[in-house]
C-alpha cells in the first residue's frame, strides 16, 4: 500500500523519523517510554510504522478482551511460524504449508499439559537435584561458601536440568555428558545473544560465531545423536514423528526451536524469582515457611545421599506464596509483544470507538504497559511478594482499571490462542528450583544492599528481560 494516505476511521499514525524503519529505533531503544508517550499524544489506540509494517497498538487493558473476540479476522500463527523459520533456519512448520501431519500447537498442548506434564515435572525435579547436588559428592563434608553471579548460576542449573529433561541423558556416561552440556551452554548463549537481531530480520550469516553455534546445537539434536540418549521427553518424540516431511537436519532445527522456547524466558524468570525472594526478608520468610510445610506434609526429607525430593503436581499446585512470588517477578520483568495479523480488511470495534484495519496489518498488545500501570498495580515498580494473594492467602484474581474488574490483568505468557503452551511447565520448574534452593542451601547476597539490576531492554518484545548486569551471591549446603 502507498504509505502516504490514511483512510477514514483508521487509528492515528505515529510515522517515525526514517521512512522504512518508521518508529523502530525509538521503539527499540525503550518501548515502554515510546508507547507511553504515543499513548499520551494519540489516546489508547494508535498505529506505528515498524520495519515497513503498520502495527496498531492497543494500550487499554479493558479492550484486550474485545481483540480476542475478533479471532476470525486475525491470524496469530503466521507471524510466529515465519519468525521461527527465519530464526532457527527450518522450513515452514505452518500446518497450512503441509509439512506437518497434525496441528503443531495440538502436539505442544498434548505433550506439555495434562498427564504428560506430570512426567516432565517429575523428571525435571530429579534432574535439578542431580545438577545441584553434584558438587557435594565431589567435595568433603564441611560445607564452604561458594560465590557466583546469580544469573550465571541460574543459567547453568536450569539449562542443564532442562536439556536433560527434554532430550534425555547421555548413555555413554557422566563425563561425555558434562562436556556436551558445557559446550551446548556456551553455544546457546552465543546464539541467544543475536536472537533479537534475527527476529528483526537480519540474516544469520552476518554473525559468524552465532551461526556456527546454532549449527552445532542443531547437530547435537539430530536423530542419530538423540538415539544415544535415554529417557527422551514425549514432546521431542512426538515432534520427530509428526514432522514427517522434514529431513533430519530440519527436524533438528525444530528441536532447537523447542530448546530455545524452553530456556530463553525461563532462565531470566528463574533469576528474578530467586533474586527478589532473597532480597526481601518477608518474601524469604514466607517462601521458606511454605516450602517447609509442603515438604513436611508430603513426608519428604532432604538428604544429600538419599533419594531426591519428589513432589506431585497437586502438591506443587498448592503453593500460593511461591506462585505469587513468581507472578510478581514476571510482572516486573516481562516485556512480550502479543501479535496478530489481519487476514482481511475489517472493522475493530472497541469500547471507545471503531477502527478500520487493513489486511496484513499487525495488531499488537504490549502487556508491560498494563503490568506497570499504577492504577491496576499501586506502586508498580516495587516488588511485593504477596501482591497476588488475597486476604485468605489464596490466589488473588480481582484487579481493576477505571473501577471495572479486568479479565486480563497478567499476561507474561501471551493471551488467547497464542498463550504459551509450555507456561504450566515453566512455572512448575521455577517453583521446583526455588523449593530446592531454599531446602538445600543457605543463601545470601554478597552485598545485602545491592541495587536491583536494570532490565536489558535490547530484548523488549521477546519475553522476560534478563538483568543488564549480574548480582553476586553466596551459597553453601546446609548442615544436615
Amino acid at each position: 500500500i502507498s504509505v502516504s494516505y490514511r483512510k477514514m476511521g483508521e487509528p492515528p499514525l505515529e510515522n517515525g523519523l526514517i521512512p522504512f524503519l518508521g518508529c523502530a529505533l525509538q521503539f527499540g531503544a525503550n518501548p515502554l517510554e515510546f508507547l507511553r508517550a504515543s499513548q499520551k499524544k494519540h489516546g489508547p489506540v494508535f498505529t506505528c510504522r515498524l520495519m515497513g509494517n503498520y502495527v496498531h497498538f492497543l494500550t487499554d487493558p479493558l479492550s484486550y478482551q474485545r481483540v480476542l473476540c475478533h479471532g476470525k479476522y486475525l491470524d496469530w500463527k503466521k507471524f510466529h511460524f515465519t519468525t521461527s523459520a527465519k530464526v532457527f533456519g527450518h522450513r515452514s512448520i505452518d500446518p497450512s504449508d503441509g509439512n506437518t501431519t497434525e496441528n503443531i500447537n495440538k502436539t505442544f498442548i498434548k505433550t506439555l499439559q495434562g498427564d504428560a506434564l506430570n512426567c516432565l515435572t517429575e523428571t525435571m525435579m530429579e534432574n535439578l537435584q542431580l545438577v545441584m547436588r553434584r558438587p557435594l559428592v565431589a567435595k568433603s563434608k564441611t560445607p564452604a561458601w561458594a560465590i557466583e553471579g546469580m544469573y550465571s548460576f541460574c543459567y547453568r542449573m536450569m539449562f542443564e536440568a532442562g536439556y536433560l529433561t527434554l532430550f534425555g541423558k547421555d548413555l555413554t556416561g557422566q563425563d561425555a555428558q558434562k562436556g556436551l552440556i558445557l559446550n551446548n551452554l556456551d553455544h546457546f548463549k552465543q546464539f541467544d545473544k543475536i536472537f533479537p537481531a534475527l527476529v528483526a530480520g537480519l540474516p544469520i550469516h552476518v554473525f559468524k560465531t552465532a551461526h556456527h553455534a546454532r549449527e552445532k546445537l542443531a547437530e547435537g539434536l539430530r536423530h542419530e545423536n538423540l538415539g544415544k540418549r535415554d529417557h527422551i521427553s514425549e514432546l521431542v518424540r512426538f515432534l520427530n514423528d509428526m514432522l514427517s516431511t522434514l529431513d533430519d537436519v530440519e527436524k533438528a532445527k525444530t528441536h532447537l526451536a523447542v530448546l530455545w522456547a524452553s530456556q530463553a524466558n525461563t532462565i531470566p524468570a528463574t533469576f528474578w524469582s530467586l533474586f527478589q525472594t532473597i532480597r526481601s526478608p518477608e518474601a524469604l520468610r514466607a517462601a521458606t515457611a511454605e516450602v517447609n510445610k509442603t515438604l513436611e506434609s508430603a513426608g519428604q526429607k532432604i538428604s544429600f545421599e538419599g533419594s531426591p525430593i519428589c513432589l506431585t503436581q497437586t502438591q506443587l499446585n498448592d503453593m500460593p506464596v511461591l506462585d505469587s512470588i513468581i507472578k510478581e517477578s514476571l510482572r516486573l520483568s516481562s516485556a512480550s509483544l502479543n501479535i496478530r495479523t489481519a487476514k482481511e480488511d475489517f472493522t475493530l470495534h472497541l469500547q471507545d470507538g471503531s477502527y478500520n484495519i487493513r489486511k496484513d496489518d499487525i495488531i499488537a498488545l504490549y502487556p508491560q504497559l498494563m503490568h506497570l500501570d499504577p492504577e491496576i498495580y499501586p506502586d508498580p515498580l516495587t516488588f511485593k511478594h504477596d501482591r497476588y494473594l488475597d486476604e485468605n492467602g489464596k490466589m488473588k484474581t480481582a484487579f481493576y482499571s477505571n473501577g471495572i474488574k479486568l479479565k486480563y490483568y497478567y499476561m507474561p505468557f501471551g493471551s488467547g490462542a497464542t498463550m504459551c503452551p509450555g507456561r504450566l511447565f515453566a512455572v512448575q520448574e521455577i517453583k521446583q528450583f526455588l523449593i530446592l534452593m531454599l531446602s538445600y542451601f543457605e543463601l545470601e547476597l554478597v552485598d545485602s544492599h545491592v541495587q536491583c539490576p536494570p532490565l536489558d531492554q535490547s530484548r523488549a518484545g521477546l519475553g522476560v528481560l534478563p538483568p543488564l548486569n549480574d548480582v553476586e551471591f553466596k551459597y553453601k549446603f546446609k548442615h544436615l
